[in-house]
């Protein structure tokens, strides 16, 4: 099934139900599934055919979600695009993926212009006034094995890779995701993460409106109002990483605002993922959000994302854990350095198995075929097994630093690093040394005003890590390289770090 069909028999259940909300724009699916043929129109009358590629690049907008569905419908593969990019990584995206349109928010046209000057732009509101005026569209493809996503990785240790979805895989993951999450056909979820990311897209919004429910786009999240449209749609999902849940609790005490005014009584499940979570964070969270079920979400993007879960009953028991089993639909493997299945106590990358999971890396073979073990997908992240058989991820594999034969996770090192009061950002990572193989290299953004020293840093991680996995270097930098979606390139610090050596 295309996702396009999936739109059209949702419209054969409820052809006057709710699909999608945005401000005071309201669709029913009728009318949904009429402005995606619309648009399918606007984008064949500017020279889209079947098997171009088309991109958008936009806040949280009905035109992002029209385009899609119109790439869709006309047999066009689309291309989500960070709306945080700046041109030359644009630039990359669009000449990577082959675009040949692209639909762009109208405040961020220049930059989508300079960085693809060779295809033509829609602003949204360009492409909202010629659906108006449009004839609907006639779908005649009819693929399902034809790739429909082409989602971009983070680019954190080299150039963004293109995860190739097709149509097939991308129902199934809705499906999926609608079973394992208890989705119901009078959902009413809250988009407020930017939808280019493959969780709102492929989590939140394609099963909801295969359910039939409602998806409200909030065109930026903002730490009250998310909370304060909750009441407002009687919204039913809520999906955001960590930082969206604790970042209300700061922005209400500067406001003079009481949280518990807020009213969630709408809200059945809670969802997050997206970084590693602590004991007390998930408590604070789990006591404040309520009522309604927590979920910790793993996935990525290559897998739809499809992944673990651990469900309510969890939280509290396994804080910080990502689950003890797959997802329905999904099998899981923890595998050691030897091959074999790692048992209670040790430590394994993750594997997935899933029909979820992309075809390829676009235009990459190699990295395609170093990904993958057979059918399973090796996530390149390294989990930790406790006793009960619940995994906790510690690293991934390429930021394993190994010191005089002993693994370092930079990950844990960084997170007692974190705890210093004087530490506002913190990144570490490993340099050659000649005769213990590596040794860590702290990256410190200290707070306004303060000096973080190798000595004093080293005073303050005694009492809590062992002596080897102490950073030997700390260099100071007003601010620690991240890409477009907050996450550390830690191969440029690699790379500062060995130059710094000589």
């Amino acid at each position: 099934m295309k996702l396009s069909t999936m739109l059209r028999t949702t419209v054969r259940r409820v052809p006057e139900g709710e699909a999608l909300v945005s401000g005071e724009r309201r669709w029913t699916y009728r009318a949904l599934l009429e402005d995606a043929e619309k648009a399918a129109r606007v984008l064949a009358d500017r020279g889209v055919k079947p098997g171009d590629t088309v991109a958008a690049m936009s806040f949280n907008e009905p035109e992002f979600l029209l385009t899609a569905f119109g790439s869709w419908i006309l047999g066009a593969t689309f291309v989500p695009v960070n709306h945080k990019m700046q041109a030359p990584e644009v630039e990359y995206t669009v000449r990577h993926s082959g675009t040949v349109l692209g639909v762009v928010s109208g405040e961020l046209a220049e930059i989508a212009r300079k960085g693809g000057p060779d295809i033509g732009w829609l602003t949204t509101a360009e492409l909202s006034a010629l659906i108006a005026e449009a004839e609907p569209w006639e779908e005649t493809h009819d693929d399902d094995e034809a790739p429909a996503q082409v989602l971009y990785t983070s680019g954190t240790t080299s150039a963004p890779k293109g995860c190739v979805h097709l149509h097939r895989t991308l129902v199934q993951l809705a499906t999926q995701l609608s079973l394992n999450l208890g989705y119901e056909s009078d959902e009413r979820i809250l988009v407020a993460m930017p939808i280019w990311h493959s969780a709102p897209l492929n989590v939140c919004t394609l099963p909801v409106l295969f359910m039939g429910g409602t998806v409200v786009l909030q065109r930026e999240y903002h730490p009250i109002g998310s909370l304060e449209m909750i009441a407002q749609e009687s919204i039913t999902t809520f999906f955001g990483p960590t930082v969206a849940y604790l970042a209300p609790f700061r922005a209400c005490q500067a406001a003079g605002r009481d949280f518990a005014d807020f009213d969630f009584s709408t809200v059945r499940r809670w969802t997050f993922g997206g970084a590693p979570i602590d004991a007390a964070a998930t408590e604070k969270i789990v006591s404040s959000y309520q009522p309604g079920g927590h979920y910790q979400l793993f996935g990525m993007s290559e897998t739809g994302p499809s992944g673990s879960v651990l469900r309510p009953e969890e939280q509290l028991r396994k804080p910080g854990s990502i689950g003890r089993a797959a997802m329905l639909g999904v099998q899981m493997r923890v595998v050691t350095a030897a091959g074999e299945d790692a048992d209670p106590g040790e430590s394994g990358e993750i594997w997935f198995l899933a029909d979820t999971t992309m075809k390829e890396y676009l235009g990459n073979p190699e990295a395609t075929a170093a990904a993958f073990e057979g059918r399973w997908y090796k996530t390149g992240d390294i989990a930790r097994v406790d006793e009960d058989g619940y995994l906790y991820v510690v690293d991934r594999m390429k930021d394993v630093v190994i010191v005089g034969g002993e693994n370092v996770f930079s990950l844990e090192v960084e997170e007692a690093i974190a705890l210093h009061p004087e530490v506002a950002d913190v990144a570490v990572v490993g340099r050659p040394d000649p005769e213990w193989g590596q040794q860590l290299v702290a990256f410190i953004t200290p707070v306004e005003g303060a000096e973080v020293t190798a000595e004093s840093l080293r005073t303050f991680l005694e009492p809590r890590l062992a002596r080897y996995k102490i950073p030997l270097e700390v260099v100071l930098r007003e601010a620690l390289p991240r890409n477009p979606s907050g996450k550390m390139l830690k191969h440029r610090l690699r790379e500062d770090a060995a130059e710094l050596a000589g």
